[in-house]
């Protein structure tokens, strides 16, 4: 973990020297890949808790299995230390919204796994190599192999994921559609991608222009002398939280003409996206009755996410919140009736839990093989 350093609320010049780190012998590549990613979007934006239902949810085999296909579309070498089949328990939070002609003010467009961390950490950061040295037409958002030891919560801050997911996710538990509360996707992700790791290294020659004059590139010039990330805030504590891209510090992705909100869900559907893709939830819900959805990713099983689930399952044991969440009092559900139980899990789930040794895959790739023998002897289940 890293100190803060810096004034409370103000950028640290030491991310003017990343983005020279970042940048140096690749200002020319980076410059025509601006150009020609706003070129793009400018075409592009024309086309347009742990209760005891929440376990036997996470643990049912059939959201398991979803989660494992999911994985499954990712990219793996031979030797990459990864199972991609099995799906491990990641408990989040269940969301109940009810109709109101108010703005909710939660959850604007934003990214979630790593605020700082994706050009902070050489790791994550080598995820994409391709956008900076000037192929980002050629980068591969599949690629697994640098997200799998990944640091992207190198400040530890409360409510920021430190495992990989491959996917986000969330199971509907009512009826919800457009209008009514529910999630919205930007349906661009390499696009997307590309101009958020690149944005830093810009900014406008007139801020104060509007419209198409602020969007032309010959507004736009190379520039890392401001140690910024547009996005990304700085608290008055010193720590940072985003990606949050809005149409004032990202205006060519142009988001409130090019943000879609998913169709129609019923209870039992599922959701899941990429977990690069800028997301964010209907400010008015307009709808009839409840918006309510179960958080539900999938997280593959790596030597890194297995090292997060030991304190999962403790803290499950203990019946408090799971490691990545604030603690309260520290109680948690410990003191509550009807709070989830082993016996609530199916045995998929009391493996996904690290309560059960995983088994290797009938024709696991070396990696995966070696991915399983970490994992058990990590949990104690060797």
């Amino acid at each position: 973990m890293q100190a803060l350093q810096g004034k409370a609320g103000v950028w640290p010049e030491r991310f003017a020297d990343l983005k020279k780190q970042i940048s140096t012998g690749n200002e020319e590549a980076m410059k025509q890949s601006w150009n020609e990613v706003i070129a793009a979007l400018a075409e592009r934006t024309k086309e347009i808790s742990k209760a005891g239902p929440e376990l036997k949810a996470r643990s049912h085999p059939n959201v398991l299995a979803a989660g494992a296909w999911l994985n499954s579309l990712w990219d793996a070498s031979e030797d990459d230390i990864v199972d991609l089949s099995h799906c491990m328990s990641y408990a989040d939070r269940f969301r109940i919204r009810q109709p109101s002609p108010n703005s909710w003010g939660h959850h604007a467009p934003h990214i979630d796994g790593g605020a700082t961390e994706r050009w902070e950490d050489p790791t994550l950061r080598s995820t994409f190599t391709d956008i900076f040295n000037g192929n980002w037409k050629t980068y591969n958002p599949w690629a697994i192999s640098g997200r799998l030891n990944a640091t992207t919560d190198l400040y530890r801050r409360p409510n920021q994921t430190s495992i990989f997911r491959t996917w986000q996710g969330w199971l509907a538990m009512s009826d919800t559609g457009p209008g009514e509360g529910t999630i919205r996707f930007f349906p661009d992700l390499i696009l997307s991608n590309t101009y958020i790791m690149l944005r830093p290294f810009f900014k406008p020659v007139n801020p104060d222009l509007s419209g198409e004059a602020l969007l032309n590139p010959s507004n736009w010039v190379f520039d890392t002398s401001d140690p910024s990330i547009p996005g990304i805030k700085v608290s008055a504590e010193g720590n940072f939280s985003g990606v949050r891209p809005s149409d004032t510090t990202h205006p060519h992705l142009k988001l409130e003409e090019a943000i879609v909100s998913v169709p129609k869900v019923k209870p039992g559907d599922m959701v899941f996206w990429h977990c690069d893709v800028i997301h964010s939830v209907e400010d008015l819900h307009t709808g009839p009755s409840d918006s309510s959805v179960m958080y539900i990713g999938a997280t593959p099983l790596s030597p890194h996410n297995v090292r997060y689930l030991v304190g999962h399952r403790e803290n499950f044991l203990k019946r408090i919140p799971p490691p990545d969440f604030p603690q309260g009092n520290g109680l948690g559900e410990s003191k509550f009736v009807g709070h989830g139980q082993e016996s609530d899990m199916t045995p998929e789930g009391l493996v996904a839990m690290g309560l059960r040794p995983f088994i290797a895959k009938e024709g696991a790739t070396r990696g995966a093989k070696e991915a399983v023998k970490d994992a058990n002897a990590i949990l104690g289940l060797a």
